[in-house]
C-alpha cells in the first residue's frame, strides 16, 4: 500500500513496521489508512493469530503525526479532517482488539505514536524509550485517545497533559501506559521523592489556579512547569484540563470522540501558528490566539465541549 508501511506475517504473527526513520517514523495519511486497513483485514484472518508493532530506525518508534504536512492541509483548505477520523478509528479498534497486539516502544514514542501503543494489549518499553503528549506546544490539546490514561494517573497526568512534559519507559509503566520493560528495571524520575510539587499543585479543575500554585511553590522544578504551561498554547492548556477532568468517567471510545469533537473546532486556531513556529521559521515565539492564560473566558472553553 505504501513503503512508508512494511508488512510481514510469520508462523502466525502479523507485522507491522512504520518506515519512515529520518522523520522518526511521523505518521502520514497514507500511513494512517494502511495501518486501519491491515489491522481490519487481519483482524478477522485466521491466518493471524497475533500482532505486532515496531518503528523503523534506531531514534524512535513514532514522534506522532506528520504535523508539518498536516498543518499544511489546514493552511490550504484541503481535508484535515478526514486524518483525525480515520487516526481516532485505529486508535478505538487497537484498544478494542480481538487478538494479542504488541507495541515495541524504543526510543521516542510521542503524540500519535502513543495513541498506536498505549490502547495496545501488550507494551514494551526500553531504556532509551521517551514518551510526550507534545500537542500544548504545538497549539491543541493531547487526544489520540490518550486522556483516557492520563485521567487515570493522577496529578503527573495533568502534569503531562498541560505541559508537554516527557516521561521515561519507566515512569511510563508507572502511569499505565505501558506493560514491560526489556531492559529490566527502569529509573521512574517522575515518581521521584523530590516530585511531591506534582501532587501538591495538580489539584482541581482550573488551570489557571494550577500555575499559579506552581509559580508559588518554592521547588524550583516547579516554577520551571509554570514557566513552560505559560508558553504553551493558552486556549490548548485550558482545553486539555477540561477534556482530561471528562475523560475520567469516559470509555476510550467516548474519549476518542470527544477527541474529534474537539478537534474539528480548536485545530485551526492555534495548531498552524505552533507548526510555523517549532517547525518552519524554528523561531520558538509563536503568536497564539490569546496572549496569556488569563485571557481565556471559561464561556470560550464552554462553547468549545457544547
Amino acid at each position: 500500500m505504501t513503503d512508508e508501511l512494511l508488512f510481514e506475517v510469520r508462523d502466525g504473527v502479523g507485522r507491522i513496521t512504520l518506515n519512515r526513520p529520518r522523520p522518526i517514523n511521523a505518521l502520514t495519511p497514507a500511513m494512517i489508512d494502511g495501518l486501519l486497513d491491515t489491522l481490519k483485514e487481519w483482524a478477522d484472518s485466521d491466518e493471524i493469530v497475533a500482532v505486532e508493532l515496531h518503528g523503523a530506525g534506531e531514534r524512535g518508534y513514532c514522534a506522532g503525526a506528520d504535523i508539518r504536512q498536516l498543518a499544511g492541509l489546514v493552511t490550504d483548505g484541503a481535508d484535515w479532517e478526514r486524518f483525525f477520523v480515520r487516526e481516532y478509528e485505529m486508535n478505538a479498534l487497537i484498544g478494542a482488539y480481538p487478538k494479542p497486539i504488541t507495541a515495541y516502544m524504543r526510543g521516542v514514542t510521542m503524540g500519535g505514536g502513543l495513541g498506536l501503543t498505549a490502547h495496545a494489549s501488550h507494551r514494551i518499553v526500553y531504556a532509551n524509550t521517551l514518551c510526550a503528549m507534545p500537542e500544548t506546544k504545538i497549539g491543541f490539546a493531547p487526544d489520540v485517545g490518550i486522556m483516557y490514561q492520563l485521567s487515570r494517573a493522577g496529578a503527573r497526568g495533568v502534569h503531562i497533559a498541560l505541559s508537554s512534559a516527557t516521561f521515561t519507559g519507566g515512569d511510563a509503566i508507572r502511569l499505565g501506559m505501558a506493560d514491560e520493560s526489556a531492559d529490566g528495571e527502569l529509573p521512574a524520575p517522575m515518581f521521584d521523592d523530590d516530585k511531591a510539587w506534582i501532587e501538591e499543585c495538580y489539584v482541581g479543575d482550573d488551570a489557571l489556579e494550577i500555575v499559579r500554585r506552581l509559580e508559588a511553590h518554592p521547588h524550583p522544578d516547579a516554577n520551571k512547569a509554570a514557566a513552560d504551561i505559560r508558553e504553551r498554547s493558552p486556549l490548548g492548556v485550558h482545553v486539555a484540563l477540561r477534556a482530561l477532568r471528562n475523560a475520567t468517567s469516559m470509555t476510550l471510545p467516548e474519549v476518542l470522540a470527544q477527541d474529534l469533537a474537539l478537534v474539528k473546532v480548536t485545530l485551526p486556531i492555534d495548531f498552524p501558528e505552533g507548526v510555523r513556529a517549532l517547525l518552519i521559521d524554528k523561531d520558538n515565539s509563536p503568536k497564539w490566539r490569546h496572549d496569556r492564560l488569563e485571557d481565556v473566558t471559561p464561556a470560550e472553553i464552554d462553547a468549545l465541549f457544547s
